[in-house]
């Protein structure tokens, strides 16, 4: 993306990610692309509106959490005893503690200060626009995402048919599945001594 696109990305999710940070409703772009450096004129020629960038914004979100799901799987201290899938479930963890967005786009709950686009109708005269314009993925649409690319990941030069691909993917969606109750209702215990435990007992 050129830098100015990711500039006021950057400077769209500062005005919603800070503690005394205003609704989205009140955010206005002239703020969004003065704190970006660049002029308004500039956003409306990326964006389109302010609900293109809060579709780009929340889009963005998603792609960067589906990024260090991959980055975790392919971690060099990852074996396929459990460790990889606990390895997602702390970053899904830790992605929805530090990023607002993250936690709404895998708990389908949005608050007045986060942007919660629609889908835009038709399809967008910008580009870099237009896949951003399908409009966040749902809920269960991003989880099936990491469940696909975590049983991908572990079953990687194996078969990928019969009981032993179904017990990979009833792991892969237990190990998903704690961490998502632990960022909706945090426990004492950490969320990767709970997958390891369960990925065991599951086989």
């Amino acid at each position: 993306m050129p830098a100015a696109r990711e500039s006021l990305l950057d400077s769209a999710l500062s005005a919603v990610s800070t503690a005394d940070g205003r609704p989205w409703s009140a955010v206005r772009m002239t703020d969004v692309a003065s704190a970006a450096g660049v002029s308004r004129q500039t956003l409306y020629n990326e964006f389109g509106s302010k609900e293109g960038l809060a579709r780009a914004l929340v889009r963005r979100e998603a792609d960067r959490y589906l990024q260090g799901v991959d980055r975790v799987l392919a971690a060099p201290g990852a074996s396929v005893g459990g460790g990889p899938l606990v390895l997602v479930a702390e970053w899904t963890v830790s992605a929805a503690r530090s990023r607002p967005l993250v936690r709404a786009l895998l708990t389908g709950c949005w608050t007045g200060r986060l942007p919660a686009p629609d889908p835009a109708p038709g399809r967008s005269r910008l580009p870099a626009q237009r896949r951003a314009d399908a409009g966040p993925p749902a809920p269960g649409e991003l989880i099936a995402a990491v469940l696909h690319r975590a049983a991908l990941a572990l079953s990687r030069g194996r078969a990928d048919e019969g009981e032993e691909a179904v017990d990979l993917r009833y792991r892969c969606e237990v190990a998903v599945r704690l961490a998502l109750s632990h960022v909706v209702a945090p426990g004492d215990r950490k969320v990767g001594h709970l997958v390891r435990e369960a990925v065991g007992r599951a086989g």
